[in-house]
């Protein structure tokens, strides 16, 4: 039987930061074809104002997923169908009478998730993870252009960066590097279970950090 899936519980809050600014938080994958084959997801985008608190919240469960991904005006809208999957799992994609189907995950290459296109046509096929209670993945990662017969593989890890950024909006899918560079980076399998972050903003430089509260 596989361990239950570990749940992280982040809040980022800030206190009279004195400008107002966006959060953006998205996925550092490290896949080969990045940018090319494979592109990573916006996760959170959130306003923090200019005097008094704010607090933004996100939760990420370790249970992943394939789904057959919807795309629209660059975002992932919606999953048309997912399965939940493991490390070293791999499911097979199928179509019949225009219904999509992921079958029951199997035993496969140690360390890697796996998805083959068994169609008949391109696809195009996200990473995600399940939290509690939603019935689809919340996109981590997006694969275009999967041809038939041919396979998406992954090795996964947590690892989620905080970009000073209002130039994204949520689920969108990063074709490029994040143009400004990331203000905190954390592998969310070596945090504690719920975790408290501090945004500021440095009055003098105009640089922001945030730190563990």
């Amino acid at each position: 039987m596989s361990p239950r899936p570990f749940v992280r519980n982040l809040t980022f809050q800030s206190n009279d930061l004195g400008k107002e600014v966006t959060i953006m938080l998205a996925w550092s994958p490290n896949v080969d074809g990045l940018y090319e084959d494979v592109f990573p997801i916006v996760w959170k985008v959130s306003k923090f104002g200019k005097s008094g608190p704010y607090r933004a919240t996100a939760t990420y469960t370790a249970q992943l997923a394939f789904s057959r991904a919807q795309v629209e005006s660059g975002k992932v809208i919606s999953a048309a169908t997912s399965v939940n999957i493991n490390n070293s799992e791999k499911t097979i994609l199928t179509e019949a009478n225009e219904v999509y189907h992921f079958s029951t995950p199997q035993a496969g290459t140690a360390g890697i998730l796996q998805a083959q296109n068994h169609t008949g046509s391109i696809q195009e096929i996200a990473i995600g993870f399940v939290n509690k209670g939603d019935i689809m993945p919340t996109p981590v990662l997006y694969f275009n252009d999967v041809g038939d017969g041919s396979r998406v593989t992954a090795k996964f890890t947590p690892v989620l960066r905080a970009y000073i950024t209002s130039d994204y909006e949520e689920t969108s899918i990063l074709r490029g590097q994040v143009d400004t560079p990331a203000i905190w980076s954390q592998d969310l399998t070596g945090l504690a279970q719920n975790t408290v972050w501090n945004l500021s903003r440095d009055a003098s430089s105009g640089r922001y950090t945030i730190t563990h509260a």
